[in-house]
């Protein structure tokens, strides 16, 4: 009934917001699409920051940097640890709402709350949270982000964003190396301000994609620590086995988290690379380009990433 309940509640909220923005759109119409656009991500940056200051813990990453499957090992571990209904995953406060004793963790992209705030050169509203960076590699980020964009993005995320308008033709590789939302040099700016200011933020945890996939026990472990939850290692064990890659290509195909939206739908079953869980490799973008090609994008990578990722 609990469950019943958050469920709900969360579908009730995303009505809600979906309404707003609506609205939103019906009140501009016959504006400039620019305008529109300036006014929705000021809109989406409320809803952003409302959450953000009620968050007991934020974690922060660029799309497709691992985000849902770290999202799906936290929640069966809280699953676990306080035995939670099966099947449920984290939106935010829907765990705390179950359970006082599981913190409000807010999983944000980060890409709307400086279009409210209009600062966009620091973090200065997450200054006083306990942060979370979760970092991948920008190479793989940025293939990643192209089959996003041409087999998963909703279409009202597209010109948001600064995507390619769908239907572009455009090659994986001018995608990549190119300036458009998705693309190695958003991913590069997005790290490095993060960097830069990494240490005005009051506790900070940087958590690298690549590690968790070499080391999952041990840096599930470290995030925990600097969350301050007190699993034990059974709990650790559980959870890193649950959302091993071959369990979630599993549950995604069988759309078990299809009531948490779309985040864990594929989009066409006989597409591999409409799935949210696709290949879960690190390093694989060579496996797209030339020798030439990767050449000079491990060249423009090197020459622009902060060297606190180590990803050089």
């Amino acid at each position: 009934m609990r469950l019943a309940i958050q469920n709900l509640r969360q579908a009730t909220q995303t009505a809600r917001k979906k309404l707003s923005r609506r609205i939103l759109h019906w009140r501009m119409r016959g504006r400039p699409e620019a305008e529109i656009l300036v006014q929705e991500r000021k809109l989406r940056g409320v809803e952003q920051y409302d959450k953000l200051r009620k968050a007991d813990i934020v974690v922060v990453s660029f799309g497709k940097s691992g985000r849902t499957w770290l999202r799906v090992m936290i929640s069966h571990l809280f699953r676990v640890m306080y035995d939670l209904p099966e099947n449920a995953i984290f939106g935010f406060d829907n765990f705390h709402n179950l359970n006082r004793a599981v913190p409000k963790i807010f999983f944000t992209h980060d890409n709307y709350i400086k279009d409210f705030t209009g600062d966009f050169t620091s973090k200065q509203p997450f200054y006083d949270k306990p942060v979370v960076l979760l970092a991948r590699d920008p190479r793989d980020v940025a293939v990643s982000q192209f089959f996003q964009w041409k087999f998963r993005i909703k279409p009202t995320k597209v010109a948001i964003n600064n995507y390619p308008p769908r239907g572009t033709d455009i090659s994986l590789y001018d995608f990549v190396m190119g300036d458009n939302g998705g693309s190695m040099a958003a991913v590069t700016d997005y790290l490095n301000l993060w960097a830069a200011e990494a240490d005005k933020v009051q506790r900070f945890h940087l958590l690298r994609y690549e590690d968790l996939r070499a080391r999952p026990h041990e840096e599930l472990r470290k995030l925990l620590d600097f969350m301050q939850v007190d699993a034990t290692d059974e709990h650790v064990n559980a959870a890193v086995e649950y959302s091993s890659y071959e369990n979630m290509k599993k549950m995604e195909g069988e759309q078990k988290f299809r009531l948490a939206g779309g985040r864990m739908v594929p989009r066409d079953k006989d597409n591999p690379d409409s799935y949210k869980v696709r290949r879960a490799k690190v390093g694989g973008y060579r496996d797209y380009f030339t020798d030439e090609e990767v050449t000079a994008i491990d060249k423009r990578m090197a020459e622009t990433l902060a060297p606190m990722f180590e990803y050089s």
